[in-house]
């Protein structure tokens, strides 16, 4: 039985009390989320001060922006309560975190839009409208699984795809919103009839012999880096003898000097994909920054060093 010190209000006053419109706690109510203290003989509903407590904890998580969903399972779930709210605000975050990165993405795409020059701009807005907003990498990581040789494991062609597709920056200027929709334009474009995707210098190696060029190569490629980052000219060092052993091993045979003039001429037989990792490292370098080295950079640099190596050998 009630006593008289018991405290209970109508739907209107406890509104009141936590701030909220009359209409929010009879949807709570019809939910389930709040308890009801008992009943007028009118069928009023009658409520204390648990419920004010309810009402304000509901009110405090739905203004983090959490789905009704999460509320009602932080509140359900008493023993668990701390790793519900736990879970649900974290993925709250990711989401905002999407919702920002897009919302920075239209605000760049925008700025772009306004500084093209006007006959420019058609050609800007169609490549913009082909990317969704925040960017996703997956056609270019599609663009290079078809390049890549068939059945090569599945762990070397994650730790390609790594260095070989850029991630979008968080915060784009325009001219890396352009870049990277031009990539994409690249790399979903029909590749043309009878051609090989992927360089014949690479796919005779097959896909174990790839295995092993893709790996070699990305040490030659990170030992490159520092004398990129330096502008210094290319040279034979280690970071050349990494890069033809990459070669000898996907091969099967030992590093000479023939083999190295073989390889020179075959390296500059094939097409190229300059204007992937131009594009590559104007979407990685922040703006005013000095460009980030690229695998592109560095096989350029490698070959060019391969070259003068064998003129100098000459």
């Amino acid at each position: 039985m009630s006593t008289s010190r018991e405290v209970f209000w109508s739907i209107g006053e406890l509104a009141e009390r936590a701030g909220v419109t009359v209409k929010s706690v009879r949807f709570y109510s019809d939910r389930g989320l709040l308890p009801e203290a008992s009943r007028t003989g009118g069928g009023h509903r009658r409520y204390g001060p648990e419920a004010l407590e309810q009402l304000r904890l509901i009110r405090s998580l739905r203004a983090l922006d959490l789905p009704l969903p999460e509320v009602q399972r932080v509140l359900e779930d008493d023993d668990a309560a701390g790793r519900v709210l736990e879970d649900a605000v974290a993925g709250r975050l990711r989401e905002l975190g999407s919702e920002l990165r897009a919302l920075r993405w239209r605000e760049a795409a925008l700025r772009l839009v306004r500084e093209s020059p006007s006959a420019e701009r058609a050609d800007r807005l169609r490549l913009l409208g082909a990317v969704s907003t925040p960017p996703n990498t997956a056609p270019l990581a599609r663009f290079w699984r078809a390049w890549l040789p068939p059945r090569m494991p599945a762990r070397e062609t994650a730790a390609f795809l790594e260095v070989a597709v850029p991630q979008p920056p968080d915060e784009p200027d325009p001219a890396q919103v352009l870049a990277f929709a031009r990539l994409h334009a690249m790399t979903t474009a029909p590749c043309p009839p009878g051609r090989q995707p992927q360089p014949e210098v690479h796919r005779v190696a097959g896909a174990r012999g790839a295995a092993l060029l893709y790996a070699g190569l990305a040490e030659a490629y990170e030992l490159a880096g520092p004398q990129l980052r330096r502008a210094r000219e290319p040279y034979p060092g280690e970071a050349l003898d990494a890069y033809v052993a990459a070669y000898a091993s996907a091969y099967g045979t030992p590093d000479s000097r023939e083999f190295r003039r073989l390889l020179a001429g075959r390296l500059a037989a094939e097409p190229r994909l300059d204007r992937y990792w131009e594009l590559t490292a104007v979407v990685l370098t922040p703006p005013g920054g000095r460009p980030e080295p690229t695998p592109g950079a560095a096989d350029d640099w490698l070959r060019a060093a391969l070259e003068r190596e064998n003129a100098e050998a000459a």
